[in-house]
């Protein structure tokens, strides 16, 4: 059906192609069955002390306001993350503001956290509960004050819901965001998320999501303030804003994050390096570039305990997670792993 439609979607703006997606979604048409495999049991997985059917997430910035997330779980994904929330309602940067880049398969956004803001999603969520992993993705307005005060603003709204909070400082899009990579404002958010954490009575989890273009000379830093800190898992990684000199496409130098197949093998040099310092002390989550069952295996074998995608499912259509399933059981089978978790850290076995 996909093929069929995607030339009429493709002739859409892409932010509007977007909007017709969590239109269409919300009218929940397709059947679960559709989206089932054999043998998927070889996929399921434990991850912040929930059971998954698979490891295959969908990325935050595709369900922003949280509105399709269970008709999403429904297409085959094991766990959706929602977002990014701010604790504001904020219509983001000015339009046009993403860009397809058909012949690299990626995409350029400066979306710049679109949302419908911390309460009305709070409030979305509460009435709509979750069928499965639920993550909700945390940043600050593009307006504010104090962007630190924003996400302990929205960590203290989203501690009780969902499965775990992800604190987004790896956007592109947002001036200064970046800047929490160093390890003196990374240290204060942290003792502050902290603090919400021990004095609520909920046991949730806490992530960080990391940027693909961060200094090898700050990773040790990172690794260190999130073990002090008892963070629950990493992000690896958001859009970067560089690896553009060899792209084919007339976009190509479009301000903003580029996703898709030119990030895969920076983001999986980088799940390399954090797995070799964190030893699989907690998950890693890899992200970028992922649109087969090949590409999601190597960012497993390199430390990924899951993976999340998104520019993918924009040029291969809701199928490709029930394809991404089917070739992962195949490259199980064929190396002789029982299950998805025996292959974690494969590449250095």
């Amino acid at each position: 059906m996909f093929s069929f439609l995607r030339p009429f979607i493709f002739n859409l703006d892409p932010e509007k192609a977007h909007d017709l997606a969590i239109k269409s979604l919300k009218y929940n048409f397709l059947p679960e069955s559709l989206f089932k495999v054999e043998n998927e049991e070889m996929l399921s997985m434990k991850l912040f002390g929930k059971e998954l059917r698979n490891p295959i997430g969908l990325a935050a910035g595709f369900d922003k306001s949280a509105e399709v997330y269970n008709q999403i779980l429904k297409l085959g994904f094991g766990f959706v993350e929602v977002g990014t929330v701010t604790p504001r309602k904020q219509f983001g940067n000015e339009k046009p503001r993403i860009f397809r880049l058909e012949e690299d398969k990626a995409m350029i956004n400066r979306l710049g956290f679109n949302n419908d803001g911390s309460n009305i999603i709070k409030k979305r969520i509460e009435n709509n509960i979750p069928d499965g992993l639920l993550g909700i993705n945390i940043g600050p307005n593009k307006d504010t004050k104090n962007m630190t005060d924003d996400f302990i603003s929205c960590a203290e709204t989203f501690f009780p819901l969902g499965d775990y909070i992800t604190i987004n400082i790896s956007s592109p899009n947002t001036e200064g965001l970046r800047d929490f990579h160093k390890s003196e404002m990374l240290k204060v958010l942290l003792k502050k998320i902290n603090d919400i954490r021990e004095k609520s009575e909920f046991n949730k989890s806490f992530l960080l999501k990391i940027s693909p273009d961060l200094q090898d000379e700050h990773i040790g830093d990172i690794i260190s303030l999130i073990t002090e800190y008892k963070i629950n898992g990493v992000i690896l990684t958001n859009t970067t804003e560089a690896n553009r000199d060899s792209l084919l496409s007339s976009k190509k130098n479009e301000i903003g994050g580029l996703s898709g197949a030119p990030l895969k093998n920076i983001s999986n040099e980088i799940i390399k390096k954090f797995y070799k310092e964190l030893k699989g002390k907690i998950p890693i989550i890899g992200v970028g570039g992922i649109d087969s069952g090949e590409s999601a295996y190597e960012k497993i074998s390199a430390g990924a305990s899951a993976i999340q995608l998104y520019t993918g499912m924009i040029y291969k259509g809701p199928s490709i997670v029930k394809d991404i399933k089917k070739e992962l059981i195949d490259i199980l089978k064929e190396k002789n792993y029982r299950n998805i978790s025996d292959a974690v850290g494969s590449a250095y076995s």
